[in-house]
């Protein structure tokens, strides 16, 4: 009996395992993806003179949590 419930452990574990990987790497690809967007978008935006906006750690943080809203909140923010 013993034996039966360190394989049921072993089986749920290595399921909550793959579940959590699973996941963490589907947030990583939507920051990525964003990032990305974000990115090329205040590239060509500082690059036309429009804005002037540093890219800098917090900058970059608020770019690939918020995607193309976080350029433009980052873009109201530097008009105040």
């Amino acid at each position: 009996m013993k034996m039966l419930e360190l394989l049921i452990l072993l089986i749920l574990l290595i399921a909550v395992g793959y579940i959590v990987i699973k996941l963490t790497l589907a947030v990583l690809r939507w920051l990525a993806v964003n990032a990305i967007t974000g990115l090329l978008l205040l590239g060509v935006l500082n690059f036309l003179g429009i804005t002037h906006i540093p890219l800098n750690l917090v900058n970059f943080l608020i770019i690939a949590v918020g995607g193309v809203v976080g350029v433009f909140i980052l873009i109201l923010l530097s008009l105040i």
